[in-house]
């Protein structure tokens, strides 16, 4: 178990690379922003806050942060100066303008590196407001280094993903049970268990919206709505597609229930994938690259001449999609790498047939991987 003061040097550290990167780019300040406008996880990444606020961290690793919900900031986030963004009337220019030309001491120089995700309107309105400053808006910097430092999980982050995996393991178990002993009928009956059960359990909430799709709905990759109150598991090929969230940290599954009597088309659906699984997990090293999994994916589905219209995985984290995805478009020399957290969700869908997925959260180690999650097909 993390202590406070465990969490708060955890959070500096990162501050402190952030910084030694703006040093070494001759930058003096980096800005984030957290709104409903753009969700950025760097802010929860930076100092543990959860959601709406803007974050400065000056390249001698001062950082201030400008909640908009103060409370909760002082009871859970990690900062060396705290300001409310009430004090700006909510508005991030005023507050960036404000701090900086209070903080400037802080920064080695007047080169200001703006988000590049905002608007180009609203990148004019800081560049108007900060004529005294040097901004820039950069797809390779501070923000960039923030998304490449987020794929490499840190010891914490390990942790409280697999929390997550645990968690999101225990509730298969229980849905198992429900499927054997009648208990889940429907897919909100099974929607509604995840909700209930990640709760009791300690963690946050879903990390996306649980997909549940009997067999009628099952031939979408990601159902639409993601659950009814249509019949779950009924016969044939039913998935479930969820994860749950433990300090920020989101696991990814999917399990597929598999009904009987099943058609032939069926049971050579679940081998294909189970095949696919198998073969392609076992790949997820540091002595092999992404696209060389993915196309191994692709080419046990062309054998039987089908295709998966999806990439086979992609990583895990703060975000439920995050860089990089296993996919044969990525650079052709980039390998899985140690602290890597990635799902491997191989998965054929027929309008006929129903769909089947398989989906788990690897973590990439030095001597292999640790698949963290126990997602399997389920036969009833």
């Amino acid at each position: 178990m993390y202590k406070k003061e465990d969490l708060k040097n955890i959070y500096a550290g990162r501050r402190s690379k952030l910084a030694d990167f703006l040093k070494e780019n001759n930058t003096g300040c980096a800005v984030f922003i957290d709104s409903e406008e753009h969700r950025d996880p760097a802010i929860r990444y930076y100092t543990g806050h959860s959601s709406d606020a803007v974050l400065l961290i000056f390249s001698d690793g001062f950082s201030i942060l400008v909640p908009w919900d103060e409370n909760l900031a002082k009871a859970n986030a990690y900062y060396d100066k705290m300001i409310p963004y009430t004090r700006y009337k909510n508005d991030s220019i005023q507050a960036v303008k404000s701090l900086l030309n209070v903080s400037y001491t802080h920064g080695e120089n007047s080169k200001v590196e703006l988000p590049p995700y905002l608007t180009y309107p609203n990148y004019l309105k800081f560049i108007d407001a900060l004529s005294n400053y040097d901004c820039r808006c950069k797809e390779d910097g501070a923000h960039k280094f923030s998304v490449d430092s987020r794929m490499i999980k840190d010891e914490y982050e390990i942790y409280c993903t697999k929390e997550a995996a645990r968690v999101g393991d225990l509730i298969i178990d229980k849905i198992e049970a429900g499927i054997k002993d009648n208990s889940i009928k429907t897919e909100m009956d099974v929607a509604l268990l995840i909700e209930k059960e990640l709760r009791i359990n300690g963690c946050e909430k879903t990390g996306f919206d649980t997909l549940a799709a009997g067999p009628e709905r099952s031939f979408a990759i990601h159902a639409f709505p993601g659950y009814t109150n249509g019949e779950w598991p009924a016969q044939g090929l039913s998935i479930l597609d969820f994860g749950v969230v433990y300090n920020g940290y989101t696991s990814d599954t999917t399990v597929t229930v598999a009904k009987g009597p099943l058609t032939e088309a069926q049971k050579q659906q679940i081998e294909l994938v189970q095949k696919a699984y198998d073969e392609c997990s076992s790949l997820y090293t540091k002595e092999h690259t992404l696209v060389e999994a993915a196309k191994h994916a692709d080419n046990v589905f062309a054998k039987a001449k089908r295709k998966m219209p999806h990439t086979l995985g992609h990583a895990i984290g703060l975000e439920i999609h995050e860089y990089p995805r296993v996919s044969t478009k990525m650079p052709a020399d980039m390998h899985f790498q140690p602290g890597m957290i990635l799902t491997c969700e191989p998965g054929l869908y027929d309008p006929e047939t129903g769909g089947c997925r398989l989906e788990n959260d690897v973590l990439i180690t030095e001597e292999g991987n640790e698949v963290i999650t126990k997602s399997r097909i389920i036969y009833c």
